[in-house]
């Protein structure tokens, strides 16, 4: 059995839909699927509708957006509460602070001559919160950049020209968000979109064991963008830490060029990850009990 556990759809910065999503994981051979779009849950009903209709174990997710000194750090939740009310909060935050953040990234490229229409970049997220990706497309689609990663290389990655900070919790914080409500906690890519080239630099050991420390179950090592060697080291450090590997494509349908299912989690990893929410709720149980 196998399962890619970080695929995104048209609730954030995904081309296809969550049915859509679904009908490539069948046709992958794939046994279950997760739905992990940034800061929502939107598209849950409709991935778990057609998850079902394909036969396939739908795995409830969320790609949570937190910051580390500036850096961008995300962390992957699977089968938490959809009503707990802190994580709805904090998704509600963020799609406020992403409207705004769109509009400050918007005038540092029009300050830096890169002059790019709100209205289209509204038009390319559609309902999903804007975000960089949704950005770089529109500035694909004026010709100002030849590729969406051309635009990140020249102007909106992290500590780029446009680039501006996000305010979000800090990756403990976000752990603990997930666990709150009830699921288990995955950092992900944490070796970073490495094309080739074995680059440990996505995340420190130090943020790791922090995120340990925090409640983190699991580490993204088979990550499709990781090279071999990048693989092999996060495997020794999860297997170091006590921390379960999982695999994925993180699917954005057209916009990275990467297919479903491209790298997968076996059943074997996903039946732990389940064995730890479970532990994840009976601590909150005894808390209840406690209080």
């Amino acid at each position: 059995m196998r399962f890619d556990l970080h695929t995104h759809s048209i609730h954030s910065d995904g081309t296809t839909t969550p049915a859509e999503n679904a009908a490539l994981a069948a046709g992958a051979g794939l046994s279950g699927l997760a739905l992990t779009d940034h800061d929502t849950l939107a598209g849950w009903d409709e991935a778990r509708d057609a998850c079902a209709r394909h036969g396939l174990d739908f795995v409830p997710g969320i790609e949570l957006s937190t910051e580390d000194d500036g850096a961008s750090v995300h962390v992957l939740g699977y089968w938490i509460d959809p009503d707990d009310p802190d994580l709805a909060a904090e998704n509600a935050r963020l799609r406020v602070s992403r409207s705004d953040r769109a509009g400050q990234i918007l005038a540092r490229l029009a300050d830096l001559g890169v002059v790019v229409d709100p209205a289209a970049v509204r038009a390319i997220a559609g309902t999903a919160p804007i975000g960089r990706p949704h950005i770089a497309q529109a500035m694909v689609e004026v010709g100002v950049v030849a590729s969406l990663d051309e635009a990140f290389d020249r102007y909106l990655a992290d500590g780029g020209p446009a680039w501006v900070v996000k305010h979000a919790v800090s990756p403990e914080d976000g752990v603990r968000l997930i666990r709150g409500a009830g699921g288990v906690a995955v950092l992900a890519h944490p070796g970073g979109h490495d094309d080739g080239e074995v680059r440990v630099g996505g995340a420190s050991l130090e943020l790791v064991d922090r995120l340990v420390g925090a409640g983190l179950a699991g580490l993204e090592a088979e990550h499709a963008g990781h090279a071999p060697g990048t693989v092999s080291y996060w495997r020794r450090v999860a297997a170091d830490r006590g921390l379960v590997v999982t695999g994925s494509s993180d699917f954005h349908g057209s916009r990275k060029g990467v297919r479903l299912g491209a790298s997968t989690t076996s059943g074997e990893a996903v039946d732990v990850l389940r064995g730890r929410r479970a532990a994840v709720d009976a601590d909150a149980a005894e808390r209840r009990e406690s209080w």
